[in-house]
């Protein structure tokens, strides 16, 4: 048969290869178990492999989502940013025409009061949908001047204040929901020569 020609041809009779393939195992419990434990330790090596591999690879797409989001939040806040910046613009230019109208004096003609009266309306409800929206107004006149909301234009010595206040706001501040937008122009008060160090302005 094959099988006895095989070992015969390798120089092996059925005896000696049934010796040398039981000299391969293990033959006393102590050896059973220490062979045993190794086999463990190799799996538990692999799978603590690969656990660092699945945590790595979790890390590295969780920092790409984050990095993702990061990018679009910041794409659609500047976008946003961008549009309530002219959006206040076009607050400014309704707060500049009412300005040009005449305080209201008595025996004006009608259309006059009508004018102002429409101004006025369509100013508070623009100003009311900007503010549901997180687009702030701010008046600084007679507030300390904050370098982060205003930009001082001028300085004036005057007893009336006290240095570093807000005496005047050419322009108001606008922010985006708590953000600056636009910085108040303002001019500010600053002691009488002699009476005191002039404020830093500086932004």
């Amino acid at each position: 048969m094959s099988t006895e020609h095989d070992t015969h041809s390798s120089g092996l009779d059925p005896a000696t290869a049934d010796t040398a393939q039981a000299d391969e195992m293990p033959t006393s419990p102590e050896a059973l178990m220490q062979a045993a434990t190794q086999r463990i330790a190799e799996l538990e090596a692999e799978r603590d492999d690969f656990r660092e591999r699945w945590m790595r690879s979790e890390a590295e797409i969780q920092n790409v989502r984050n990095r993702a989001k990061r990018e679009v939040d910041e794409t659609r806040q500047y976008a946003v940013q961008k549009f309530a910046r002219d959006v206040a613009e076009a607050a400014e230019n309704i707060k500049r025409g009412l300005d040009s109208i005449p305080a209201h004096a008595e025996g004006e003609p009608e259309l006059v009061s009508k004018l102002r009266d429409g101004f006025e309306g369509v100013e508070r409800s623009f100003l009311a949908l900007l503010e549901r929206n997180g687009v702030v107004r701010t008046d600084p006149t007679g507030t300390a001047f904050d370098p982060n909301l205003h930009q001082a234009m001028a300085e004036q010595e005057t007893d009336a204040h006290p240095p570093g206040t807000v005496m005047q706001a050419w322009t108001l501040a606008w922010t985006l929901n708590g953000r600056i937008l636009r910085p108040a122009m303002v001019v500010v008060a600053k002691a009488p020569a002699g009476a005191g160090s002039k404020l830093d302005t500086s932004v």
